[in-house]
């Protein structure tokens, strides 16, 4: 949810409404999704590049360092699925539309505000790692974080204006203001956060000590993210709103005022909404009362107990169990191990595909990974008999449809897409963990487009990357050339350096290798940041990439990890791979860049062999030579077999100069490059 303009009203009353804080030896409740978009926006991040995974992953961990050094213990809620009555896709879909233009402007070389793909799977994977307790709500989490603090009387961290309107025991501590950075000490023993707490006696004071439970009806006469209702423009137009103090923020922060002196006079939210009511046509009055109703209802304490999930591991939500989805389901939603995507697509047969910074006059990057998100939506398509009864009445007639939210251009479009029809054994949800290892990763594969004995020489860490990587090489929308794959799998040696590096009784001389080039790639890294121009075209490849990547993950999770996940906190780092495609097209080679570290050069030659038989053949040839049919049979007819052995020679000594595992591809080159149809 979200007022907007009313957290920034508040801090501009800071004084008033704010008390100092010195935080320490306590729970804290900490809204996860407001957290992670806070560190990522507020850390000096390069967004352009699709995710310093690496980066933000040691920021996360810093600001949970900060906590416990302080004695703080941290529980995170993160945000689920869209809300089961779908009122908030209206919304969703502006901000869907705000985030294309922010990720246009970012492309352009602009400013703008939008999260890496993988941005929240590499929250949850930090999460998991420190141990820091979480829990994943069946759909939004504000009102179940509300209720958690007041059962701890614990205060919360976020940045969500709503927790203003709640009447939290302990206070509301909003993210901007909360200095984990600057970590103090009282006497030299015990540390503490600097932080601010909103009073809501002191707001309620400020405005005539107004009833509290007049800030529900306040809020949704705002407009927040659930009513945004134009007859209430009827309402703010007649009605003659007191400003009190001058505002100089504009209209926002002049609404505000307004509605907050109008609602000081009213004794309680029955008294007031009659006299909303008056101002409104007859006809609409009964209709408005009860949306305003229902929406006052969503800043009520919630039925689910956060607090039995932290202690004893039980989540129960009533919304959830009334569609009769499978146990396991359920039990993995909340422990983060499904996302939000697939409650979405699973109780909307809906989903909103996210934006990238990638270029917008080409096909969104989501379109390669279609095919994957259809074998997830076969396998959603026999979940409950509930859920026929429910939302999916009201969206399209087709029985294997499902739509999809998704970029054209630089606005949004909803497509329907069809899900495939699985076999019997894989059409029952209920039963899909109960399939045996070897099915579940046959199914992975099979959609992947991949054979087993491919992944064999691979790390288990790495299988999946590599499978997703294959099937990424294989799709016609993809327009990688080598530097681009090459690029893509040095990046992926940054994890394994980082364990020969902290691995004990490795030889030094191998351990010394490990380490200049790790220093390499963090000097590539870093010089890419420089205000290196953004190569549109590079980035909307890794784009499609990574959404493969995001989609083969989610089935992977969905058929309960059949291949293990990988660490995508060391796996991908955006400015890495740009710059190593910069370096790789400019002179450096990959021999010449692995030759210090002979375990990592041995590694690399695993990952190319796997990928390069899904390759097209043409990103084994020379930049610039011709591989259309009309060209090459007019070579063929106009050459001798003289001329076919010197072009052999010519694209050896390219690869010499330029990669030399390519080499293993030379022999059968061009008997491979007809037997694809390369045009």
């Amino acid at each position: 949810m979200g007022i907007r303009g009313l957290m920034s009203f508040v801090e501009d009353h800071s004084n008033e409404f704010f008390t100092d804080l010195k935080l320490r030896d306590t729970k804290i409740v900490i809204d996860g999704y407001a957290l992670f978009h806070r560190l990522c926006f507020s850390s000096n991040l390069d967004l352009r590049y699709g995710g310093d995974y690496d980066s933000f992953a040691d920021v996360v961990q810093k600001f949970f360092e900060s906590l416990f050094a302080c004695n703080i213990c941290p529980y995170v809620v993160l945000d689920g699925g869209c809300d089961i009555s779908d009122k908030k896709l209206t919304t969703l879909k502006d901000r869907a539309r705000e985030k294309i233009q922010m990720a246009h402007s970012l492309s352009v070389g602009g400013s703008g505000y939008v999260c890496p793909l993988l941005i929240r799977e590499v929250f949850i994977q930090v999460l998991i790692k420190l141990r820091v307790c979480f829990v994943q709500c069946f759909s939004e989490a504000d009102r179940d974080i509300m209720t958690l603090a007041n059962h701890w009387n614990c205060p919360v961290l976020s940045s969500d204006s709503d927790f203003c309107i709640f009447d939290l025991k302990t206070g509301f501590c909003p993210l901007n203001s909360f200095q984990w950075r600057n970590m103090n000490t009282i006497k030299g023993t015990q540390n503490y956060i600097p932080a601010k707490c909103f009073s809501l006696d002191a707001f309620c004071h400020h405005f005539s000590n107004m009833n509290k439970a007049l800030l529900p009806l306040f809020a949704v006469l705002c407009g927040n993210d659930h009513v945004n209702l134009p007859i209430m423009e009827t309402f703010l137009s007649k009605a003659r709103l007191p400003l009190g103090a001058t505002s100089s923020k504009g209209r926002r922060h002049h609404r505000i005022l307004g509605l907050l002196n109008w609602l000081s006079h009213f004794a309680n939210p029955t008294e007031a909404l009659d006299n909303v009511l008056k101002y409104l046509p007859k006809k609409d009055r009964e209709n408005v009362k009860e949306l305003l109703c229902c929406s006052m209802e969503e800043y009520q304490q919630s039925q689910v107990k956060l607090q039995d999930f932290f202690q004893c591991g039980t989540y129960v939500c009533p919304d959830a169990l009334n569609l009769g989805l499978p146990e396991w389901v359920l039990v993995a939603l909340a422990k983060g191990q499904l996302s939000p995507f697939i409650s979405d697509a699973l109780v909307l047969r809906r989903t909103i595909l996210p934006t990238q910074v990638e270029n917008m006059q080409q096909p969104n990057a989501h379109r390669i990974s279609q095919p994957i998100r259809q074998i997830i939506y076969g396998l959603l398509l026999n979940a409950s008999p509930h859920l026929d009864k429910t939302s999916w009445n009201a969206l399209p007639p087709q029985p294997l449809a499902f739509s999809e939210v998704e970029r054209i251009n630089k606005n949004i479009r909803t497509s329907i897409i069809d899900a495939v029809e699985l076999a019997k054994d894989h059409s029952d949800l209920s039963r899909l963990t109960e399939l045996s290892l070897r099915r579940r990763q046959m199914l992975l594969l099979e959609t992947l487009k991949v054979k087993q004995t491919i992944l064999e020489p691979i790390p288990t860490s790495l299988k999946l990357p590599i499978a997703v990587s294959c099937y990424w090489l294989q799709h016609t929308e993809t327009k990688a050339k080598l530097h681009h794959l090459q690029s893509l799998l040095l990046t992926m040696l940054v994890g394994p350096l980082i364990a020969i590096i902290n691995s004990p009784g490795k030889e030094e001389l191998q351990e010394d290798g490990a380490k200049m080039l790790y220093a390499e790639f963090q000097r590539v890294k870093a010089q890419t940041r420089l205000g290196t121009r953004l190569d549109l075209d590079t980035a909307h490849i890794f784009c499609q990439w990574q959404s493969c990547l995001q989609m083969g993950m989610y089935l992977n999770q969905l058929l309960s990890t059949p291949l293990p996940e990988p660490d995508l906190t060391r796996l991908y780092s955006g400015s890495l791979v740009h710059g190593l495609c910069q370096q790789l097209l400019a002179s450096t080679s990959v021999e010449s860049l692995l030759s210090i570290c002979p375990e990592a050069k041995q590694l690399y030659e695993h990952l190319f062999n796997a990928t390069r038989s899904y390759a097209p053949a043409e990103i084994f040839l020379p930049k610039g030579r011709s591989n259309s049919k009309k060209k090459r049979q007019k070579k063929q007819n106009t050459s001798c077999s003289k001329n076919r052995g010197r072009t052999t020679a010519h694209t050896k000594c390219w690869y010499e100069g330029n990669n030399r595992f390519g080499l293993l591809m030379v022999e059968n080159l061009e008997e491979h490059s007809e037997a694809s149809n390369i045009e």
